[in-house]
């Protein structure tokens, strides 16, 4: 026996990637741009042209090739098998719980041979389950497959609300499910997203409701995502008579940009007032408010806070505003009139808790709930009661929390519970005994696999001294070793806290013998608005300096080595790795960003650009363009360097990062870069935005194409190709 053929077939197999990377670049028609006098060259700005013959032909080629590479990797299939016998414990899922004053739940429910949710309902926990709605025999003369994203029922369950989204799209068309009927109103509407644009409020009628019309929803068009508008529908009238209630064009007086999210919003039921907001990539917002009575008058709103103010959270209790605040640094929760609010001067409820972020306020009748977390890992839940404070035992130790209510006259309230260990459980909080009891509607599954996994939270002093929050999963078993294979996921950014949820991939990858290390950096809320402005705009480079931190903390303790680390990031997380990947390319054998933002520069070519600039700043004021530049990774790679690895993903259908931009990474990648690594892009033709609203099948393959190239890449030797040899 000789292994002289295995060896011959691997060096032809790297050696072939290597020339088929190099001799399929990309079309190339430079640019060159003044930038309050810094030239910037854009060498692929003609990849911005999706619909230009070559770019589509060279994204099809990379697309090909990628896929090529992709299933020859040993073992590819590992991840997809486990994901669905994973899938195949629970006898079902549930998803979407919404629970109406009169005890009705509504649900989304799918079983393990299922490909998506249907829509159920049943009168309490404990009642008769009824199926309502089934997105497979939704429009089927188009041959398209739909899903539901979203659902709302009205106060007394009498109709419930379904958006349902062309699997990747994320755009939604909405229809309306009468129970009394048992039947599909002929009402449909278009132009929507209603996971995006603030969901739905029904009004006291129970027959109308308020939503956010998005006028272009070609994702391709300059105007995709401009001039919202805030409308009201009743049922039963023709949908494409729009009664605008706020709006750009609507109410001049409120100064409102066309990239601005005009959302309006009922409370509850018995609230008096409309709330409306001036929202966007931002934490904070302009806040208005009207009487529901005037709700058809056209300059009916008043300023009820500006978005100085710092409030991210409130609620209303008879003539109240109860709100949680960061103003000056200081997270609290503060009361004020609602008919003569004075911020200013507001009395102090919940003052504020060291070493906690309240994140979190809902309403019962005798008082509110709230929720805090402690660097965003370690989640606490309180009850407010007759000016009492009161720290409720979690049913087991959670990572995050979800808080429903009934209604105002109704203490009930439930708690949906995980951590990156623990699936979805659900619980009714007892107010007599004090004690959350366990009311699930689908099984809670075990997973033994999983017991021998430890979870360490840990915090590493970054190139500042700051302390950033690492969470760290591996088997119980790893010693500290430099050939550990580790995977770091890192976001940062838009004030979003990465919360803990059992992440099957990061469960899968403990248990083939590797190390998950989260790093909450900058940019995020792990630890309030500091957290996030300490990573925004001018400060965004401590975002990718703190992983490059927690890279260095990890091979510094010996938990691996730098050949052995993969970094991964999603959406603006791809500003994050991008950056860490291009200012210190020795440190990582890995980078895998999927549907990133990766040219700052140009994001305001974006269809959503011009909301993305409240988080990362304009081209147009020179202190913001400097801060751009700096976190552009696609200028920031540099001819004859070494680079990682690099595997790059997009969806044909993404509409919040345009295709474009990881395309033209991956494309200055393939040109510039020097080393052997391997560069793949793929780009998926029936996705959207990094595995949204995606088939199951379709999100499966994509994340053991992730999977299967961080273990190979990393030399895991499961995943190495091979040669069958004849013997």
């Amino acid at each position: 026996m000789t292994y002289q053929p295995i060896f011959i077939f691997f060096v032809y197999f790297v050696f072939g990637m290597m020339n088929a990377q190099k001799t399929n670049l990309a079309p190339s028609k430079s640019i060159t741009e003044d930038y309050f006098g810094t030239k910037i060259i854009d060498e692929f700005r003609n990849l911005e042209n999706l619909k230009d013959p070559s770019v589509i032909n060279w994204m099809q080629s990379q697309t090909n090739y990628s896929d090529s590479v992709l299933y020859k990797i040993p073992n590819r299939e590992y991840y997809i098998n486990k994901r669905i016998e994973f899938d195949q414990r629970q006898s079902f899922s549930v998803d979407k719980i919404n629970i109406t004053e009169n005890n009705f739940c509504f649900y989304l429910k799918k079983k393990p041979d299922e490909n998506t949710a249907k829509l159920y309902y049943r009168k309490g926990f404990k009642g008769i389950e009824t199926e309502i709605f089934n997105p497979e025999n939704y429009n089927l003369k188009s041959r398209k497959k739909y899903l539901i994203n979203y659902i709302k029922p009205n106060y007394d369950g009498s109709k419930v609300v379904i958006a349902l989204t062309e699997s990747g799209k994320e755009i939604s068309e909405m229809v309306i499910y009468d129970l009394k009927s048992n039947k599909i109103l002929p009402d449909l509407i278009t132009n929507c997203w209603p996971t995006n644009g603030g969901g739905i409020s029904w009004l006291p009628d129970n027959n109308s409701f308020v939503y956010l019309q998005f006028p272009i929803t070609d994702p391709n068009s300059n105007l995709f995502m401009k001039n919202m508008q805030a409308v009201v529908y009743k049922i039963g009238q023709n949908p494409k008579e729009l009664n605008v209630i706020l709006s750009k064009k609507n109410n001049p007086n409120l100064k409102i940009n066309s990239e601005d999210y005009p959302i309006v919003k009922l409370p509850t039921k018995e609230s008096q007032y409309l709330f409306g907001y001036r929202a966007g990539a931002t934490n904070f917002n302009d806040t208005y408010f009207t009487p529901v009575s005037l709700i058809n008058e056209k300059y009916q709103w008043k300023l009820l806070f500006p978005k100085e103010e710092k409030i991210n959270g409130f609620i209303v209790e008879n003539d109240s505003i109860i709100y949680i605040s960061e103003k000056n640094g200081i997270n609290a929760v503060y009361c004020t009139s609602l008919k003569n609010p004075d911020f200013k001067n507001s009395n102090i409820l919940i003052p504020s808790i060291p070493n906690e972020v309240i994140n979190g306020l809902y309403q019962i009748k005798t008082g509110f709930v709230f929720s805090s977390s402690r660097n965003g890992v370690e989640a606490k839940l309180y009850l407010y009661q007759n000016s009492k404070i009161e720290n409720l035992i979690l049913p087991f130790p959670s990572g995050d929390i979800t808080v429903t209510t009934q209604n105002n006259y109704s203490d009930n309230f439930w708690i949906n519970c995980t951590g990156w260990k623990n699936n979805d459980e659900y619980f009714r909080f007892d107010q007599l005994t004090k004690k959350f009891i366990p009311e699930n509607l689908a099984p809670v599954v075990e997973y033994p696999e999983f017991k021998d996994i430890i979870v360490k939270e840990i915090t590493v002093k970054s190139h500042d001294g700051q302390d950033i929050p690492l969470s760290i999963l591996c088997r119980k078993d790893i010693q500290k070793d430099k050939n550990n294979p580790l995977l770091i996921d890192a976001y940062g950014a838009y004030g979003i806290n990465n919360s803990p949820f059992l992440d099957m991939t990061f469960m899968l990858w403990a248990l083939k013998g590797g190390i998950v290390a989260i790093a909450h950096v900058r940019g995020g809320a792990e630890k309030g608005e500091s957290w996030h402005l300490g990573g925004f705009k001018d400060t965004k480079p401590n975002s990718w300096k703190d992983l490059i931190s927690c890279a260095e903390y990890m091979i510094h303790e010996n938990y691996t080595s730098k050949d052995k680390i993969a970094i991964w990031g999603q959406s603006a997380g791809g500003i994050t790795i991008g950056r860490a990947m291009t200012e210190r390319p020795d440190l990582f054998k890995v980078a895998i960003i999927t549907a990133g933002i990766l040219n700052t520069l140009r994001i305001e070519a974006m269809p959503n650009g011009l909301n993305s600039v409240k988080e990362f700043g304009s081209k147009d004021i020179e202190s913001e363009f400097k801060a751009l530049y700096e976190m552009d990774a696609y200028q920031h790679i540099k001819k004859s360097i070494k680079y990682p690895a690099t595997f790059i993903t997009t969806g044909i259908n993404d509409p919040r990062v345009a295709p474009w931009m990881p395309v033209k990474f991956a494309a200055k990648l393939q040109m510039d870069n020097i080393s052997d690594n391997t560069i793949l892009l793929k780009v998926d033709y029936k996705g959207g935005h990094g595995g949204r609203d995606q088939l199951l099948k379709q999100k499966y393959s994509n994340l053991a194409d992730v999977f299967s190239f961080a273990f190979w890449q990393l030399g895991h030797p499961d995943y190495q190709p091979k040669e069958n040899i004849k013997k």
